[in-house]
């Protein structure tokens, strides 16, 4: 798969994780992470459209980590995906 079309599929599936998180009761600091995942998807989106490939696939792979460990912490985390 071209690095450009993973990066955008990342993107997609980041969207699906926060959707899974907006459905859960998060405490304030599960919440500023939860922010500070969205910040970073937001940035690999404009490192995207800069095409500066390597920063967009860091940043939305930084969101992922992120937004996993909430919903691993809420057990809302699928293994299989």
């Amino acid at each position: 798969m071209e690095v450009e079309a993973r990066i955008r599929k990342d993107i997609l599936l980041f969207s699906e994780s926060m959707k899974k998180a907006s459905g859960l009761d998060l405490t304030g600091e599960e919440r500023n992470v939860v922010e500070l995942a969205e910040m970073y998807a937001k940035d690999s989106d404009a490192w995207l459209k800069k095409n500066d490939l390597y920063t967009s696939f860091s940043s939305i792979a930084y969101a992922h980590g992120l937004i996993d460990a909430v919903l691993k912490i809420k057990g809302a985390y699928d293994e299989g995906k």
